[in-house]
Formats: C-alpha cells, structure tokens, sequence
C-alpha cells in the first residue's frame, strides 16, 4: 500500500482536517469523476456548497482538464467561471493517485487573480517604462540595480542582465561625476527628507561623457522604512548644456559685452561641462596674426606670448590649424614637433595635448582657433567634438558680428570713398591734438578744397571725380609727415591737422601739396589737371576751440581761392569778413527763395527691363547773379543750419508737381517725380497733410511723387519721423531710401519702415565693374530691397558695363550720366521726345524681324 493510499484509507478525519484548513481550493473526484471531497477554500474558489456538489459530476466545476479522456495531469493558470458569472483568474493542478484499486483525481485550485493582474500592470509599467526617453532605474538601499528600462540599454550600452546586481555608481559614475550632490541627496531621503535633482556629468560603456539631470526618489514600505531607489535620467547635453551656450553668446551680444568678455565667459562655461579641458579661443587677424581672446584657466603671462605670432604649418595646434584650416590634434606637446618652440609654459602647468579646430567666416577665412588643452595625452571625445561643433558656429557668429560693428564704427567716423578720417573723427583728431599740445606750442589746421571740381562732375560724371578724388586723397597723404592727419569733410573738401606746427611750417606743408599737385592726376589713360585752395589756421595763435578754428580756416580758404587759386592763405584778423560773407551768402539764399530763384533740374530713372522711363529726380539748382553757380553741396547744409531747408523741401515738391502736370498736359508720359527732402521735413506731422494739399492743386496722383529720405531720417527722431512716413504712405505718395547702404541702419527696421523703393548709392557704382566688394554690396541692396517687395534704383551709372552688370543683377531701375545728366526743363523735354524715338525705333526693328522671318518660313515650305 502506497503512502497516499495510507493518507486516504487509514488517516481520513486527520486528512479531512488538513485540507479542510488548506488555502488552495482542494477538490478530491473517485474513479467515476463524482466529487467525494470539497474543502472550504474551493467553496470560495467557485461559489458552490459542498453540499450542492459532494456526489456531483465534476462537470459541475467547468474544468476542462476533467474532459479528457484518459485524465491526466495538468498544471496551468486558467480563467475561472463561476456559478454566479464571475470570473477569476486560478492557478489549477490536478493529481492522479491509486487507492484501494481505483484512480482517484485530486484538483488543487488557488486564486491568483490579484497576483495575475499585479503581473499584467507590472508588464503595462514595465513597456511605458522603456517606452519613455528617459532612463529609469531602481535600485536597493545599497544602491544595487535592481531594474533598468530599455532606454538605459541605448544610452549606456550596457543590457539589463549587465546592469542588474551592480552598484550604479560603479556603473555609470567617473572622474567627474558629481557623487558628493548624489550621496547628500540619497542621504538626504534615507533619513525621510523629499526627492530632490542633481545635474551631473556620467560615462557610458565605451567611457563617453553624457551630461543628466538625475531626479532621485525613495519606494517605502507601510512603515516608511525605505526599501528602493528611482533614479529618473534625463539627457540634457542638447537640450541644457550646448544650449546654454547658445544662449550665453546671444545675451553677451545683446547686451554689447565686448568680444574678450563673451570669449572670457565662453571659455569658463566650457570649462564647466567639460571639466577635463582648459579651453582657448584666439582671434586670426586679416594679416594672419593670432591675438588671445579667451583662456581664463590659461597662465596669462602664456597667454600675452602668443599675441601677434604668425600662423604657420608648425605652429602649434592652433597656428596650423589656421594655417590649413582643419582641426589639428597634438596628443603629446613634448614630443610634436609643431610644439617644439611653445611647449615649455603648457608642460610646466601640466598640459600634455592640445585639439585646435579653426573657426571660419562665411567667405570660408579662418578667423579664429577654438581650442581644447588636455592634462593627458589623449585625444577628445564624442562629447568634446559636439562642444566644439557648437563653439564653433557660435564663435564665428560672435566674431563677425564683431568685425562688422567694427566696420560699421570705421564708417561712422571714416569716409567710405577715401578712406580718411570724417567730420566727426576729425573733431575728435583736434581736440586731441589741442589736449597734447605743449605750453607755447601749436596746432595748424589747413582746409583744403579742390579747385573747379564741380566742372569734373558735370561734364565727366561723378564716378571719374570719385576716382580722381581717391587719386588726390593719396596724394596727399604723401605730402605729409607722419604724425600729421588728413581727413575729409565731404565733397572736395579736405582738412589737414598738423601737430606741433607753427604759422612757417604750416605754410611749408601747404607749399608742398600745391607743388605736388602741379602734377596732373591720371583718369585712365586721360591725364587731369587739378588743384586746390588752402586756408590755414593756428591754435593757439587764432583761436582756442574746434569751431572758430575750422571757420577761420574755411575763411582762410576762400581768400586763397580769390587770389586766383592754387595757393595757400594763412589766417588774419583782416579775414574776419568770412562771417560777414556767411551772412550775405544767407541773406542770398533767402532772397533766392523769396523772389523764386531757385530752379529744379530734372534726372531721368531708367528701367532695365525695357528702357522705359521710369521716373526722373528733380534736383535742386542754385544760380545767382553775384556768386554764380553755389553747388548743392554748399547751399544745402547752409539750408540746414539757418533754418531754410523745410522751406526748401516744400517748393521743391511744389515746383516738381508743377512741373509734372504742366508736363501731363502736354502729353508727356512721366510715370513719377523724386523730391529730395531734409530729415528735418519729416519732424512735423502735417507733412502729409501739405502734401495732399499740393497734390490736389495740381491735380496729380499721389502715386506720381516720390520723397526721397536718407538713413539718418528714420535713425533721428524716430518716433515723429516714423509716424510721419506712415500718413505719407497712407496719403499713397512712395518713400525712398537715398545713398542705402552708406549708413548703417537696422534692416530689421527696415523691413517694418513703409519704403517703396532703395537707391544704390553712386560711390558703389564707380568700382562694381571690376572690386568684388563693391558688387557684393550691390547685390546685397537689390536681394534685400527685392525680398522686402520693393523697387530697387541704381544710382551714378555711367558705363554700358555697370548698366549690363545691374541688369544681370535684376537691379530695376538705373540712373545716371550714361542716359543723361540732371536737365532743366525744357532740355529734358528735348531728351525725352528723342529717347521715346529711339524707344520706337527699336521696337520697329523688333517687329520688322518677325515678318521677315515668317516670310523666309513660308518661302523655303
């Protein structure tokens, strides 16, 4: 007799007992499948008395494994209906044993639809968790792994059966984790304290730096009694740690920090996420030479060593970096031969590589080294590549945003056809001059202004006096001494500061220009007669402030030109009728505008695509009966000062439209006509409205006027200026940028400005043929002035050349002596009638063609 049979036959109230105190359900079935045996816990299990089932077919209890036939074991987690409908998950197994001679079956059933449904939220929890982006990971108290998601395995490398059962700081953590902030916040909730973040550099399984935010948390027990950690890992090299990079430079430059400052911070943040580099940044000059910008961990007496040495193939990493514009790598200093002459301050401090990367402008120069300095021979990282990927567009943003605002002031205070020094600049030269001058010294100051120059630009073109002018700037630059100054107001005016010179010296100098001058410039292959008139005065000999110095100057100036020009005056206290002349040159100006002496020349505007007039710019002309012929040039900023200039502004207008519907009546086709007006014009907000007035007098469009505004207009007085354009374009009367592209406004002003139309001005005309620089500046203003929806005017075009090379350009209007100069009146109406024949005559020629060509068709079919 087996032992089981035992159990059954001989210890039955004692068997009885124990199952009848089982937890699983136990359920005991004779040979005939009846039910001889139902404990208590299988009354929970199906819901059934023992009473309803004992003697029963065990079909009573759904339980398929009792369907087969032969019966055999069987062990599985089922679904369980019961006889109230519920339905419970249930792990079953069923035995077989012999008693007595017959199989019996005994079923044991326990209810596992908790633990089953725990199992399936495990499995929910366990694919959000690898779904997410963020590493998870759990550990003990000891801070074993205990569970990793599928994201850990991408950005460390390591599968969860590696990582499972090791310590996470053995794991993940390095030379420049952050373990001392992990191990106070663990501390922190060991003792009940709340979940907190730490930011902290860890390594991957190939030793790559990767830069999380790790936001740790406690699993408790009922009783508090901390059992696991969480640690969520966030990836933060893109999102926080380059872009705080980014945004570090973008609020330097915003706030105008100089360039050293951005380069200081720049380096010092790099330092800080990558902390096993020094970082360096230089600056390459046009010439080559490298000069420090940044390298705050750097000894600074290495530092000033390397300001001013040359790039070269074996100039360390970052001379030959620049020099070949590449990355350059030295693993080991002492040993690089491209080290040799540099390598003792860097190994004295205990750097042993260097990896430069040059940093390069649009054009593709190499302005710059970034560069990385390592206290190992080693090469960089991954992590380092992508901080220098980054430094590197930010750096050449930082530096041509650098050379550009240095271009922008060597503008504001240089002339930009000569080069030399401006007005404003000149002013700054003088009082520096004077605040060095010794006791019983002196400054001289000659204003030179070239004779009959006004004769070169009407009967050559202004693009030949812009040359000739280049020519006479240099020289004169060769005339003077090297402490001295040449500078230039505007037009053909010139100034020449003179340090430490007396009324004799001076007047040598002076002596010496006219001299050198008697030499004829050369436009081309044509040589140019020219000279000049000089006026000098002396500080402190004459007067003690800039302003009397340069009037008495100027008056100085004119009395050389009366004296036959070409020569030099010095000033005398005889030449104070120069006020008086002042005066009565005003006094002239009014009285030429109160007897309607002034009269408007008129410039045609061309448009490329057809050679259709286009429009014409009426230009203000100025002859009186005493002076003779007073240039723009004077009388406009003479205008300004007095006060007359919004007069002038204002009979210009009128005196075009006047001129524009006398023409219309007479059939005359002008689409528009161009008035110059004074930044001063647009200070009033009635502008508009006496504009309107004036067109309607006339009967004119308002589209048939354009007002034609420099830059200053909308940089002074923005507010008035701007509120004025705007009920300008509201009237329809167009606005036009004049000389665009010789200051320096804001495009991003620009392009919320209500402007119609951009002028190319004339100084970029004179070279666009054959200077690279010119022609980049034109392309520039018509891709801006196109993009913005505006039309595009080219101003001082005197060449079939510089006409083709706009067309090509899709420049859409040109302007200048190669159509025509500025005509009065009835001289402009004689040019129009025989351009619009020539207009008909080539149109003719088109359409003669055509026939032609159908005729030889059909002949030869």
């Amino acid at each position: 007799m087996s032992a089981s049979d035992c159990l059954v036959t001989e210890t039955p109230d004692v068997l009885r007992a124990a199952l009848e105190r089982a937890d699983d359900g136990v359920v005991i079935l004779d040979s005939a499948h009846r039910i001889t045996h139902f404990n208590a816990a299988a009354e929970r299990i199906w819901k059934l008395a023992r009473a309803d089932v004992l003697g029963r077919d065990a079909a009573a209890l759904s339980l398929t494994c009792l369907q087969a036939d032969p019966v055999v074991d069987f062990r599985d987690e089922i679904s369980l209906v019961r006889r109230d409908g519920s339905r419970i998950k249930a792990a079953v197994s069923l035995a077989s044993i012999v008693a007595e001679g017959a199989i019996h079956h005994i079923v044991f059933a326990r209810d596992v639809t908790a633990e089953a449904e725990r199992r399936v939220r495990i499995g929910l929890l366990n694919a959000v968790s690898d779904q997410t982006n963020r590493v998870v990971i759990i550990t003990d108290t000891d801070q074993n792994i205990r569970y990793v998601n599928s994201t850990f395995t991408k950005l460390f490398g390591y599968t969860s059966a590696q990582a499972e059962g090791r310590r996470a700081a053995e794991l993940i953590a390095g030379s420049h984790t952050n373990r001392k902030a992990v191990g106070k916040l663990v501390e922190r909730l060991m003792h009940g304290g709340r979940r907190g973040e730490v930011e902290t550099l860890v390594y991957d399984k190939d030793g790559e730096e990767i830069w999380v935010c790790a936001r740790i948390d406690a699993f408790r027990d009922t009783k508090g009694r901390v059992k696991h950690f969480f640690a969520l890992l966030e990836d933060i090299t893109e999102t926080r740690q380059l872009r705080s990079l980014q945004q570090l430079i973008m609020s330097a430059l915003a706030d105008e920090v100089p360039i050293t400052e951005i380069a200081d911070r720049l380096c010092r943040r790099v330092e800080q996420i990558a902390p096993d580099v020094v970082c360096s940044l230089l600056h390459v000059d046009s010439a080559g030479l490298v000069h420090p910008l940044g390298g705050p961990s750097l000894p600074e007496d290495y530092s000033r060593a390397l300001d001013g040495i040359a790039i070269g193939p074996d100039v360390g990493s970052c001379g030959t970096a620049a020099f070949y514009g590449r990355p350059v790598l030295a693993i080991d200093l002492d040993t690089d031969p491209r080290w040799q002459p540099y390598k003792a301050r860097p190994l004295q401090v205990g750097l042993r590589a260097c990896w430069s990367t040059p940093i390069k402008a649009k054009d593709g120069r190499v302005i710059a080294t970034f560069a990385f300095y390592f206290r190992q021979s080693r090469a960089p990282s991954n992590w380092h590549r992508r901080i220098v990927d980054a430094c590197v567009d930010l750096g050449a943003f930082a530096i041509e945003r650098k050379e550009a605002r240095a271009e922008i002031a060597r503008l504001a205070y240089h002339d930009i056809l000569t080069g030399l020094p401006n007005r404003a600049q000149l002013r700054h030269l003088i009082t520096t001059a004077i605040d060095a001058c010794p006791t019983g010294g002196h400054v001289a100051l000659a204003f030179l202004d070239v004779d009959h120059f006004k004769d070169v630009n009407d009967t050559l073109g202004h693009a030949a006096g812009d040359e000739l002018l280049v020519q006479l700037a240099q020289r004169l630059r060769e005339q003077i001494g090297p402490a001295d100054m040449l500078g230039r107001l505007g037009g053909d005016e010139f100034v020449i500061l003179l340090p430490n010179r007396n009324a004799e010296s001076a007047a040598r100098v002076a002596g010496q220009i006219t001299d050198a001058l008697s030499a004829p410039l050369r436009l081309g292959s044509k040589p140019m007669q020219m000279s000049a008139s000089i006026g000098i005065s002396l500080y402190p000999d004459h007067a003690t402030d800039i302003d009397t110095l340069m009037q008495q100057a100027d008056a100085a100036m004119y009395m050389a030109k009366q004296a036959g020009r070409s020569t030099h005056r010095l000033f005398s206290a005889e030449m104070n009728g120069l006020a008086e002349q002042r005066l009565a040159l005003i006094a002239a100006l009014r009285r030429a505008i109160a007897e309607d002496a002034l009269t408007l020349s008129y410039q045609p505007q061309i448009r490329s695509r057809d050679g259709a007039v286009h429009g014409v710019e009426a230009l203000a002309r100025w002859h009186d009966p005493v002076l003779g012929e007073v240039s723009p040039a004077k009388f406009i900023p003479l205008a300004e000062e007095c006060g007359l200039i919004e007069q002038i502004g204002l009979w210009s207008v009128r005196e075009a439209c006047r001129q524009m519907a006398s023409w219309r009546r007479a059939g005359l086709n002008i689409p528009s006509v161009s008035v110059n007006l004074s930044p001063i014009n647009f200070r009033h907000v009635a502008l508009a409205a006496r504009l309107a007035d004036i067109l309607a007098e006339y009967e004119l469009p308002p589209n048939a006027l354009m007002l034609e505004i420099t830059e200053g207009t909308f940089m002074q007085d923005g507010a008035a200026a701007l509120e004025t354009m705007h009920a300008i374009r509201a009237l329809g009367v167009g606005l036009s940028v004049d000389d665009f592209g010789t200051g320096y406004s804001s495009l991003s002003r620009l392009a919320h400005l209500p402007i119609r139309e951009l002028k190319i001005d004339r100084s970029f005309m004179r070279d666009i043929e054959k200077d690279s620089a010119a022609l980049a500046i034109a392309t520039a203003v018509v891709r801006v002035g196109q993009g913005l929806g505006m039309t595009v005017v080219a101003e001082g075009v005197e060449t079939e050349g510089q006409r083709k090379m706009l067309a090509e350009l899709g420049c859409d209007v040109v302007q200048g002596f190669l159509y025509a100069p500025a005509l009065a009146p009835v001289a402009f109406e004689r040019w129009l009638i025989e351009h619009s024949a020539e207009q008909a005559r080539a149109m003719l020629g088109r359409l003669d063609v055509a026939p032609r060509d159908a005729v030889a068709v059909k002949r030869s079919a």
